[in-house]
């Protein structure tokens, strides 16, 4: 199963009655992704992990782990859905959600592009 699947069938039961899922992807917040490759990624372990869900209503902020970065366990944040994630680019595309940066992997930036999207057609 997909990585994306994993994570839309995980988040579903997290979902408010009647709320859609637009797009969902994983993303990590703390240190710079670059500089823990560059320190033999041993501060990865320094590393928030969540699962950002965007719905039709609201975009979603969920607490993952290290471990299972796909299944959602806290609602740590909701945002309005006007809330544009992006422009991303690199491998480790910046987003910023309630004053906190995030890193999403560059195999997840057509994810946010989509929701992006979604939300620009929504208005």
């Amino acid at each position: 199963m997909a990585i994306r699947d994993k994570i839309s069938k995980n988040v579903q039961p997290h979902l408010e009655p009647g709320e859609t899922l637009q797009a969902c992807f994983p993303a990590q917040a703390g240190i710079n992704p670059y500089l823990a490759i560059l320190t033999g990624y041993l501060l990865l372990l320094l590393a928030k992990y969540v699962v950002v869900a965007v719905t039709d209503r609201r975009i979603a902020l969920f607490k993952a782990s290290a471990l299972a970065t796909t299944k959602p366990k806290e609602l740590l944040g909701s945002f309005p859905r006007e809330t544009r994630l992006g422009p991303v680019s690199g491998l480790w595309g910046k987003i910023e959600l309630g004053g906190t940066r995030y890193y999403v992997h560059r195999r997840f930036h057509k994810d946010v592009e989509a929701a992006d999207a979604a939300a620009a057609a929504a208005t």
